[in-house]
């Protein structure tokens, strides 16, 4: 057995017997002192550090920080409140990308090609596959929830202003509205992904359908552009494992370890659920479509880990771009379909919304029929397009369906508590789903290079 496995071995096996003995002296069947165990999760992750530098892959310490994170805000609470700051600089860093990396990759990808009629085409194909699996998604969510019952017997806080949640819903002509954007500028600083591709996609269009002349410095613009955002991305991404640490660190140092009841009946729920989602649906789509699936889970570990850690879609949208330009997806294909997805194939968020629609219901002991949960969810999925990159979106949406569907919106107070370890599951999940999206339309297309 190699050196690097041993120690690999050794560090995780030494951090499930501190959790282990941290488990057993909480319920009383050990005595220990805390500063001992302590000591050996410390130890334990010294060794597991040791391994990650040996190996020094970046999705390693995005892992290792992870833990360090865990265990900093366990340990230290009130130092880890502090340390948000570097998730939040982090955060900034890669919405200083998104917008010119999307205005570079699909005018390119475009105005590059001069093939309208592809882009009408996988236009389509993208937008049957999109609504296809998140409906899928969506029953899948809604089995898991009434089969464990998790929101049965909650205790709802009382006095709670909704208000501060709650917000109108949205119309038919709003949601219409919300995709087309009124200022490109205005579309950037709201952080409106939809807004910025339609933009994207109609300036491309506008550009191929002029002269070569006039086309070309435009065109060369764009690819350079997109070039030099891949870079950008490359640099802002040595600084993900410390943003990872602190974002880790201060929402275990505020929420806390202890999830029982009522909350960790729904987080389960949502975990399992997906995890079948995944291997129902994700990966049968996979195998029917032939893709090497090893090579695939190599290409999107880091994506999605970055997407688990951060919860934030937009934070793995860049690296998850070019790896998958990596796997064999022409950029042409990955520009338009990844971010797209982002509005149309929430297929973790979808999942989550009919989860958490219904929790509410039964956590305010309303019994809804099959019909009623149905038409909630689809009204759900309707209007949560185009909200990618609204911090705290789907609280906010959840809460405005469930206030037109005369549902009482404290339940919703509960899920807040543990929001974002529900928002790193449902997020990573966006994720994947969106990167496999684009390997399939690149194999309807017949330009998959693997």
């Amino acid at each position: 057995m190699k050196t690097k496995t041993k120690v690999l071995i050794a560090a995780l096996l030494g951090l499930f017997i501190a959790a282990g003995l941290t488990l057993l002296n909480h319920f009383g069947m050990v005595s220990m002192q805390l500063e001992a165990l302590v000591f050996i999760r410390w130890m334990a992750i010294a060794v597991l550090a040791f391994f990650m530098v040996m190996n020094r892959s970046l999705t390693g310490f995005i892992m290792l920080f992870m833990v360090i994170g865990i265990e900093t805000g366990h340990d230290f609470k009130e130092f880890a409140l502090n340390l948000k700051v570097l998730s939040d600089i982090f955060l900034r860093l890669i919405k200083t990308i998104i917008a010119p990396l999307l205005f570079g990759t699909l005018v390119f990808g475009i105005a590059g090609h001069a093939n309208l009629k592809q882009v009408g085409r996988m236009s389509l194909k993208a937008l049957i596959y999109f609504e296809i699996v998140t409906t899928l998604a969506l029953f899948i969510g809604l089995a898991a929830i009434n089969i464990s019952r998790a929101g049965v017997g909650a205790i709802v806080p009382a006095g709670i202003n909704a208000e501060s949640i709650a917000m109108k819903p949205q119309s038919a002509t709003e949601i219409i509205l919300h995709i087309f954007p009124e200022n490109f500028a205005k579309a950037i600083v709201d952080g409106q992904v939809l807004q910025i591709v339609v933009f994207s996609i109609l300036f491309g269009i506008g550009l191929a359908l002029v002269r070569e002349e006039k086309r070309k410095p435009m065109v060369a613009f764009a690819e350079s552009l997109s070039e030099v955002m891949f870079k950008f991305t490359n640099i802002v991404m040595y600084f993900a494992p410390i943003a990872v640490g602190g974002a880790i660190a201060f929402t275990v140092s505020k929420y806390g370890l202890d999830i029982f009841g009522n909350l960790l009946k729904l987080l389960l729920t949502l975990y399992v659920s997906l995890i079948a989602f995944v291997l129902l649906v994700l990966l049968p789509v996979a195998l029917i479509i032939r893709i090497p699936i090893l090579k695939f889970i190599r290409a999107v570990t880091e994506p999605v880990t970055i997407a688990f850690a951060t919860a934030s879609s937009e934070s793995a949208l860049p690296i998850a771009m070019e790896e998958m330009e990596k796997f064999g997806v022409p950029r042409k294909i990955v520009s338009f379909v990844l971010p797209t997805g982002y509005s149309f194939n929430l297929d973790g968020t979808t999942l989550y919304l009919s989860l958490a629609s219904v929790f509410v219901a039964q956590a305010a002991g309303i019994e809804m029929s099959f019909s009623q949960q149905l038409v909630m969810v689809f009204t759900l999925m309707l209007t949560s397009k185009g909200v990618a990159g609204v911090p705290r979106a789907s609280l906010v949406i959840l809460a405005a369906t469930v206030s037109s569907f005369n549902l009482p919106p404290e339940p919703i107070f509960i899920i807040m508590g543990i929001d974002t370890f529900l928002d790193m599951a449902r997020t990573s999940v966006n994720v994947l789903g969106n990167c496999l999206a684009s390997v399939v339309v690149a194999r309807w297309e017949g330009e998959l290079g693997v």
